[in-house]
């Protein structure tokens, strides 16, 4: 739906329904993007799949610092791939035009803005930040540098998730006053713990670590359970609520909540070495609008139809998840009807007699697919690679929506409502938590970050 020049580049548009051999044969050299990968795991290995899929992109470094998915990642790219140690070096290949970064979310922001001063393209995963002032240095290295930067908030490139944002802003379901957003699931007893011990062999833990603070090697603490540690994550609400709010600012068009509150803890998963919640509610106040998410580690609960989150208007509702949305009108019927007419007293409130109510607005589905999303986003970060347009899900997107997490968060762990100034970027009235905002980098990558900005 974004369509702003980053320059006055003419777009190239997509040559047709070929095959990607064929494509590959016709296209000059000038019209295909070298792509590298930082991080080949869960969502890197992912990311290597659906980037094959684009004919006009050359697969051509993977960088991770665990010396076995190097090798897998080579593998699933192919020939013309070669492997790296040290994402650093994979920065230095001057034919380089975009990279993809999957790593631990704790790398994101600085490998991102390293990235952009090398004159890199950037697809960065999210959350795109583990503390709310990583995403302006983010914001500023990429104007700084005129480089693309797209969020991993895949959602945008869905087609149905576009018209349900279009027929949200167009008042079909009314003014909207509540979104409810949830992600539940039992996972008891947790993941155990796993004792202090030296990294596995090919693992180059100190580069692992980076910008994070110094701390003993555990099996928990790296690879994918790094999530449940506030040194590297903030949990399942930047994780996952990430997506869902990404989307509640898009519809809404703002920049960010005015009062963020939450509550919760780790009450059940007691005997793993996680820190993050298991259990939290956040209440989001975004001007006459609540959206409340709630984190549910060990209890599933009932699932109610396909799941996802529903936005709540004086029409009626939108549920949505990434397999489609659906309208469900409310009915017109008088308030006085709506009163529970066990009786009838002297002074009750009259009933309207021979009413038929009718739906407030018309119903709409639409069907959706997961894969798509994550293929058209990669399709959109080459296509602005090549136009210069800013992509669907900008880094400025990616911060807004990765900072109203981490105001829950830090509301959560310090046991009160925060005020948040959108425009200054602050919390207002209150020093303690405006000190969250920002935690210092390790040597040496503190001197790295101020070097760029």
């Amino acid at each position: 739906m974004q369509d702003t020049n980053l320059t006055a580049a003419t777009r190239r548009g997509f040559l047709g329904a070929v095959t990607a051999a064929s494509y590959s044969r016709i296209l000059g050299a000038n019209d295909r993007v070298q792509i590298g990968f930082i991080g080949y795991g869960l969502m890197g290995a992912r990311h290597v799949e659906d980037f094959k899929k684009l004919p006009d992109a050359d697969l051509v470094g993977v960088a991770d610092v665990y010396q076995p998915r190097v090798e897998q990642g080579v593998a699933a790219c192919g020939p013309h791939c070669k492997g790296y140690a040290d994402f650093r070096k994979l920065l230095e290949v001057k034919e380089l035009q975009g990279v993809v970064v999957s790593t631990p979310d704790h790398w994101h922001a600085l490998a991102t803005i390293m990235a952009c001063a090398a004159g890199k393209d950037v697809y960065v995963e999210k959350p795109l930040t583990v503390f709310v002032k990583e995403g302006r240095w983010m914001t500023q290295a990429a104007r700084k540098y005129n480089r693309v930067v797209q969020t991993g908030t895949q959602q945008r490139s869905g087609k149905h998730f576009q018209e349900a944002v279009r027929v949200l802003r167009a008042g079909h379901i009314g003014k909207i006053m509540s979104v409810r957003i949830g992600s539940f699931r039992n996972i008891m007893p947790g993941f155990g713990v796993t004792p202090e011990e030296q990294p596995p062999a090919g693992f180059d833990y100190d580069l692992w670590l980076g910008p994070a603070p110094k701390r003993p090697y555990t099996n928990h603490r790296a690879l994918y359970n790094f999530r449940w540690f506030w040194d590297y994550s903030g949990g399942q609400m930047t994780n996952l609520g990430t997506h869902e709010v990404d989307i509640v600012h898009w519809a809404l068009d703002t920049k960010g909540p005015k009062t963020v509150a939450s509550i919760g803890g780790r009450f059940a998963l007691t005997e793993d070495d996680g820190e993050t919640p298991d259990t939290q509610d956040a209440i989001f106040d975004y001007n006459q609008c609540n959206v409340l998410v709630s984190i549910r580690e060990a209890s599933a609960g009932r699932r109610m139809g396909e799941g996802g989150f529903q936005f709540f208007g004086t029409k009626g509702s939108l549920a949505i998840s990434r397999m489609g949305f659906e309208v469900f009108p409310d009915m017109k019927i008088p308030a006085n009807n709506q009163i529970p007419n066990w009786s009838n007293p002297a002074g009750h409130p009259p009933r309207t007699r021979d009413f038929k109510p009718e739906p407030w607005t018309t119903p709409l589905k639409m069907a959706g697919s997961s894969d798509e999303q994550l293929e058209l986003h990669a399709r959109n970060f080459v296509d602005c690679i090549k136009s210069r347009h800013k992509p669907i899900a900008d880094v400025e997107d990616g911060h807004r929506v990765s900072t109203a997490c981490h105001l829950a968060n830090i509301s959560m762990r310090l046991g009160r409502m925060v005020k948040w100034d959108a425009d200054k970027e602050q919390i207002l009235g209150d020093k303690e938590a405006n000190a969250m905002l920002e935690r210092p980098y390790r040597k040496p990558w503190d001197q790295v970050l101020r070097s760029l900005l």
